[in-house]
């Protein structure tokens, strides 16, 4: 959201914005562009006759006294995902969707376009090296867009990628996530149905064709489209990829992004970009920002740090992580911060996610649990859930912030999954 206020301002648009907190980096760079609102929270004075579109985040209610005043207005409220489509429904749209992988296959795509000097508008999930922001919307012919499942607006509840109409689109994989708006894994599954039945006809549809549920989704689906299986690319060594009998060098790790990568030559394919200039381009492509990112390599040991936090990312994070570096040990911490991984109906879905790993270790914040108005939660249970005998459960982020910096883990790999931030947890180890 204020990756679309400060792209809207810079071309020129008249900003405002309002929301009960702000966390940074967002605060510091919406001052810095000077539409950072003055003071937190909603007010009715801020919503006037003269506004031309409010855009509408899913953090505001139904009785959010500002929404109220617009719609006694009449004014027009679009949720996001429907203002990037608006913005873009004169242009060719590549949707990467899926239930992980998104942000970085993505992030692949940009990451060739740019070298090649391809015009294109973008909005992605994370903050990427070389890229001032997040959301892009100009006159450019082409757009990419990271693709979320999750609901649109407390007025618009479709997910989000039910507004883009891709005319080509990567789906990852499907894996249940979101368990407050999408009870069942039929009703979440149903989504990626539809979303299907919304590509432009004689679009294409490229699809990780060893995920069975998507591919029994795709197998199903009648849409006209040109249909694209991938599967993961071969690894030659730690710093190259084989393809068609050639070596290719590459900065990224993971067999799960060997997949992403695949995903993202087929979308440059599509596109008119042959495998020669694709790999070219990709070479020194190293990740988004909390997607692997590596945040330290010392004490011979590496640390990282990744986004991963749905049980089907938080299995193929460890498992990827572990193969990459063979035999060397591996430590995997995992912060429970969504409502479905703090939701005692969800948490056993994490059964088998951390095997890969040597030791691990599950953390919660109380506060966190609090803000969300749930119960706590017993220590006993989520061993059980994640199905790891030696589990150790923590919610001190001091205590644990200790235990990585300290020398119990010297001979060990360390990987942090979180879509939060450790109670604020410093990453300096």
């Amino acid at each position: 959201m204020h990756n679309i206020a400060l792209d809207m301002h810079v071309q020129g648009n008249e900003v405002t914005g309002s929301d009960d907190e702000i966390y940074e980096p967002s605060l510091s760079r919406l001052k810095l562009a000077g539409i950072a609102p003055k003071q937190f929270g909603w007010f009715e004075s801020n919503i006037t006759s003269d506004i031309d579109i409010i855009v509408l985040g899913m953090h505001a209610r139904e009785d959010n006294p500002e929404l109220v005043k617009a719609r006694e207005l009449g004014l027009q409220i679009m949720s996001y995902p429907a203002f990037v489509y608006e913005r873009s429904k004169d242009k060719q749209r590549i949707v990467i969707a899926g239930s992980h992988g998104k942000t970085t296959t993505t992030a692949m795509v940009l990451h060739v376009l740019k070298k090649l000097d391809v015009s294109f508008d973008y909005l992605v999930g994370a903050q990427l090296k070389g890229f001032d922001r997040m959301v892009k919307l100009t006159d450019a012919p082409l757009i990419i867009i990271e693709g979320d499942e999750y609901l649109s607006s407390p007025l618009d509840r479709v997910p989000k990628i039910h507004h883009y109409k891709p005319h080509i689109t990567v789906t990852t994989g499907i894996a249940w996530d979101h368990i407050n708006v999408f009870p069942t894994f039929e009703n979440y599954k149903d989504q990626f149905s539809l979303y299907f039945d919304m590509i432009e006809e004689d679009g294409t549809l490229i699809y990780y064709k060893d995920d069975e549920v998507l591919k029994d989704l795709v197998d199903k689906s009648n849409r006209r489209v040109v249909k694209l299986p991938y599967g993961g690319l071969e690894k030659n060594d730690e710093m190259s990829i084989v393809f068609e009998d050639e070596i290719y060098p590459v900065s990224i790790i993971g067999n799960h992004n060997l997949q992403n990568l695949n995903a993202a030559r087929l979308v440059c394919l599509t596109l008119g970009i042959n495998t020669r200039r694709f790999f070219k381009a990709i070479a020194d492509f190293s990740g988004a920002s909390k997607r692997l990112q590596k945040l330290n390599n010392s004490k011979g040991r590496l640390v990282f740090l990744d986004f991963a936090h749905a049980p089907s990312k938080v299995k193929a994070t460890t498992t990827s992580l572990k193969d990459w570096f063979g035999n060397k040990k591996l430590l995997a911490i995992l912060e429970l911060h969504t409502f479905s991984s703090l939701n005692k109906e969800f948490l056993p879905q994490y059964i088998d996610t951390l095997t890969a790993a040597d030791r691990a270790i599950v953390f919660y914040n109380k506060h966190t649990l609090e803000m969300k108005q749930m119960p706590d939660l017993d220590p006993a249970f989520i061993k059980e859930s994640f199905g790891y005998p030696d589990l150790e459960i923590m919610t001190d982020s001091v205590a644990l912030h200790e235990l990585i910096k300290g020398d119990a883990y010297n001979d060990y790999n360390i990987l942090l999954m979180t879509s939060g931030n450790f109670n604020k947890m410093s990453l300096d180890f």
